[in-house]
């Protein structure tokens, strides 16, 4: 079994340096941050507190009717532990006239109009702090595309995409991120009894270990077989990545003049601030 085991003291100087060169290379010195309850958005709220300030982040509740109430003690712990302000917005009114206009909506749907409405929600919230939205989603949810594209994957800048899950919950442990979140079961909360692991079939521990080899690694498929992992489960995690592989990119534009935007008009994300 591969040892994904990161230095989280040297991961900890590297994703607080970026949040603080991040944001402030854009002119803002704030940041907000949509606290699920959830392992990612504790981690990354508390890496924010670390590379900011707890006086510069602004956590935001955003709860559905249908939510669990665990969701909103355990994003409750974390604003208590770091001392930072936050707003609690029930995002109910904005969903549910789109949800009841068909009776029979399955409940992939409902979460993607959930998300996107909580996406919203951070992006008018940025404009009332002043503060620069801070992105939630880990690299395995990134690879497999678990993850809505204009809802909990916009961001201004992510800081935690880059680490399995595995990854983010050695270093939320090792931040001071309370246990009960980072024991419970992995879970979107988008309806009553979901969670992670029980929707995309493997556990984070197993699927973790192969995206390393075929990622990180470049293993072959062949390879990864010969290393142990069941060739369906090879092929099933191969075809997530290659599906998503859209929501990865920003969408490609139609070429017609000389200079088009992601094609020869290339500047760096900052140019010109």
């Amino acid at each position: 079994m591969t040892d994904l085991t990161i230095n989280t003291e040297v991961a900890r100087q590297i994703l607080t340096g970026f949040i603080r060169s991040e944001v402030t290379r854009v002119g803002y010195s704030r940041a907000v941050i949509n606290l699920s309850g959830g392992l990612d958005s504790a981690l990354a709220c508390v890496l924010a507190v670390e590379a900011l300030g707890r006086e510069n982040v602004i956590a935001l509740r955003l709860p559905y009717r249908t939510s669990s109430p665990d969701s909103l003690t355990h994003a409750q712990m974390v604003i208590d532990k770091f001392n930072i302000s936050s707003e609690t917005i029930d995002i109910t009114g904005m969903v549910d006239p789109l949800i009841e206009r068909d009776p029979g909506i399955s409940n992939v749907r409902k979460g993607n109009i959930m998300a996107r409405a909580r996406m919203i929600v951070l992006y008018d919230q940025s404009e009332v702090f002043k503060a620069l939205p801070i992105g939630t989603s880990n690299k395995t949810e990134i690879l497999l595309g678990y993850s809505t594209l204009w809802g909990d994957m916009a961001s201004a800048i992510n800081p935690i995409g880059d680490l399995y899950k595995t990854q983010a919950r050695q270093l939320a442990r090792d931040l001071g991120v309370p246990a009960p979140i980072i024991d419970k079961p992995p879970s979107a909360d988008l309806w009553d009894g979901q969670t992670d692991e029980g929707e995309l079939g493997f556990t984070y521990e197993q699927v973790d270990q192969l995206l390393y080899l075929l990622v990180d690694q470049r293993y072959s498929p062949r390879e990864c077989i010969e290393e142990g992992f069941d060739e369906a489960f090879v092929d099933t995690v191969i075809n997530r990545i290659r599906r998503n592989q859209f929501k990865r990119m920003m969408p490609p534009i139609a070429k017609l003049s000389n200079r088009t935007i992601g094609y020869d008009f290339l500047y760096l994300r900052d140019w010109g601030t």
